[in-house]
């Protein structure tokens, strides 16, 4: 099986380090085959920011996304410029705090940042709740490969509260409905 994946949204939402740490859950913690890329507008903050993986249990042959499984989208931007690469059948996962109009129906949209805000204080850890948002709707990846992926590249002093980012995602994503 293979799932093509892109994470994106805007500079400084941290949807490059939580590319780099699907990544790893997928390919240091399940053993499967994983290709992450990354392109990010000239701007530190504010600009365009994507990531895009493929994770597949074969050898992957062509290293870029064609058509997207899944595609999450953490600003209104993001979700104009993607929702095209989607499979007609693929999954489009909304933050639906930055993400106000879809313009795709049947789209799951998730308060990832309000979840963030109210629960952990800062919208920082939006990243890593939309990663747990993630595994729970699609199944890309186990909770637990994330949660050791996650242990990994947290600093030390916030790695309590990105574990509980990551099960917060996880319970946003129960109530949405997954598809394993």
């Amino acid at each position: 099986m293979k799932t093509e994946i892109r994470l994106a949204g805007t500079g400084g939402q941290g949807v490059i380090l939580a590319s780099v740490i699907l990544a790893e859950a997928a390919g240091v913690h399940e053993g499967r085959f994983v290709v992450q890329t990354q392109s990010y507008g000239p701007e530190a903050r504010g600009g365009a920011s994507r990531a895009d993986l493929i994770i597949a249990d074969e050898p992957i042959l062509y290293p870029k996304c064609r058509k997207l499984d899944v595609l999450v989208c953490l600003s209104q931007l993001a979700a104009e410029k993607y929702l095209d690469d989607l499979k007609v059948r693929g999954t489009a996962v909304i933050d639906s705090f930055y993400v106000r109009e879809c313009p795709r129906e049947g789209a799951i949209c998730v308060p990832m940042t309000e979840t963030a805000r109210a629960e952990l204080g800062r919208e920082l850890f939006t990243n890593i709740v939309m990663l747990g948002v993630l595994a729970q709707i699609t199944r890309a990846v186990k909770l637990e490969s994330l949660e050791k992926a996650v242990a990994n590249r947290a600093p030390a002093k916030t790695l309590e509260l990105n574990k509980k980012a990551l099960a917060l995602g996880w319970q946003l994503g129960m109530s949405r409905g997954s598809k394993g």
